[in-house]
């Protein structure tokens, strides 16, 4: 047998040591529902970001073409002020950030494979302060801490037929000295890529270059803003950027997470009728996260990725494919025949880019999209911390919403996509957003090596958070630490209290 098998019934007794280990921790720290804005409608909410001069709420709407404004000083009595109309400039808007009374915007070119805008508007008069050209499809964007400079991330995705790849980059904006400068990734030699490859850089894409391949996604900025994070997500690997030279300092690959560990175990099954974490032999999985940050703590940084899993699939190059419908190495597999039924490992879903050591046209490793967990690094991007399977340990408590009904355990899994952090006396909270299975997982990792589960955070309703973040207690309405998620699919913002 090629699998090994940790029943619900095992699992649930880890899911009790976990959560009573956690008891007095979480006892000091108090989480409620503060009020939650229904801006009615799938994709009538995404990014949100927090203006703490007007108390204003700005809210990434593609529903609604533009970003919603909403009046949020009085907590209980939350009022829409305005949407900001983004159509005069392009496409969609796909990210805000707020810093000094203003407010940027990311915004796609209506052809996504032509360059895009970062939009700046003042928060109270809601007026345009200046249009700034970024590079293809702008997805995420970000100020520096001390608002000096605006960094957006440009996926630059191809089209569907990948007959056109925009090359993917990072917009650097100075805003005292109103420069703007792409960094791309076109300098680095053979040599220097074949090597990251080794430690799990993906170049993989149609006709692919790195600097075509390279798809910029989600960015983090340093306390002291001269370091950006970048996501390359598809390439499973973090670049890091110098913000004050504008250029290019290192790439950071993630490598791979083995499903053969127990810790690892995952259900991949969406048919089997049950959850059940197993292990298996010969697979693995790209981190491939969406969301990241960074925290300090006793002195030193950590980057956080939640590792959400993503593929391409277009009509014109496609990666996915079912474990079921591959040739697998007689040899790495001899009960293939087993495997590959439905109820084992046959429906979950792998990249046809990796796997075929030998190049003899099957395959004698499997490697998934995602690894279904958050993970800590240290900024040389060695990995400190993965949470391995514990957010299935914590969230098959509700068979409903475990991999949202069991329908996403081929695909990804609970899919982690977004992240926040707190600092709490003295403490280092940190939240997880989950796309499928719904609510935000919240754990002390004020020790990055051991973190330690304390709430599964859920309000009735809200369904796929898409972002989230904290407003500090110095600068919130209530005078409270207040988190906020941003509900995709549901098209609501819940705020809640952490005390």
């Amino acid at each position: 047998m090629m699998k090994k098998v940790f029943g619900l019934v095992s699992s649930l007794l880890l899911i009790g040591c976990a959560v009573q280990s956690s008891k007095a921790i979480s006892t000091e720290i108090q989480v409620s529902h503060i009020n939650t804005i229904d801006a009615k409608g799938m994709n009538a909410v995404e990014i949100s970001a927090y203006c703490a001069k007007t108390q204003r709420l700005f809210t990434a709407s593609t529903l609604y073409t533009g970003v919603l404004v909403f009046d949020i000083s009085d907590v209980k009595n939350i009022k829409k002020v305005a949407t900001i109309d983004i159509s005069p400039y392009g496409g969609n808007v796909n990210s805000v950030a707020v810093s000094n009374g203003n407010i940027a915007m990311a915004i796609e070119n209506s052809n996504r494979q032509e360059n895009g805008f970062i939009v700046v508007y003042d928060t109270k008069s809601l007026k345009e302060i200046e249009v700034l050209e970024a590079d293809a499809l702008p997805d995420m964007l970000a100020y520096s801490p001390n608002g000096n400079y605006i960094i957006s991330a440009n996926e630059g995705e191809p089209n569907n037929d990948y007959s056109i790849d925009p090359h993917g980059s990072v917009t650097i904006v100075d805003m005292e000295n109103n420069i703007v400068t792409s960094v791309g990734f076109d300098d680095l030699s053979a040599i220097k890529i074949k090597k990251l490859k080794e430690k799990g850089l993906r170049i993989f894409g149609k006709n692919a270059t790195f600097s075509k391949d390279a798809e910029p996604e989600y960015l983090t900025i340093s306390k002291d803003g001269k370091t950006a994070w970048v996501v390359l997500q598809e390439n499973n690997a973090i670049a890091e950027i110098d913000i004050i030279n504008a250029e290019l300092k290192n790439i950071l690959p993630l490598g791979v997470k083995d499903f053969s560990l127990p810790e690892n175990a995952l259900d991949v099954s969406d048919v089997d009728g049950k959850i059940q974490l197993n292990t298996w032999e010969n697979l693995k999985g790209f981190y491939l996260p969406d969301a990241i940050t960074n925290t300090v703590i006793n002195g030193k940084t950590y980057i956080i990725t939640a590792n959400e899993g993503d593929s391409r699939d277009y009509a014109g190059f496609s990666e996915e494919i079912r474990v079921s419908d591959v040739v697998l190495d007689a040899q790495a597999f001899p009960n293939a025949k087993e495997l590959q039924q439905n109820d084992q490992l046959g429906r979950l879903k792998i990249t046809t880019t990796a796997g075929d050591i030998d190049n003899d046209g099957d395959y004698d490793e499997l490697y998934a999209f995602g690894t279904r967990s958050f993970s800590i690094w240290n900024t040389k991007g060695d990995l400190v911390y993965d949470s391995g399977n514990d957010i299935a340990k914590q969230t098959q408590i509700n068979p409903k919403a475990f991999n949202q009904n069991d329908t996403r355990s081929d695909d990804k899994g609970s899919e982690p996509e977004a992240l926040a952090t707190l600092k709490l006396k003295g403490k280092t909270l940190l939240f997880v957003g989950l796309e499928r299975t719904s609510g935000v997982l919240m754990y002390d990792i004020s020790n990055p090596k051991k973190p330690i589960f304390l709430e599964w955070i859920q309000h009735k309703g809200d369904i796929s958070p898409e972002g989230l973040f904290v407003i500090p207690a110095a600068v919130s309405p209530t005078g409270k630490n207040t988190l906020v998620v941003s509900n995709e699919i549901s098209g609501t913002i819940s705020l809640f209290e952490i005390k």
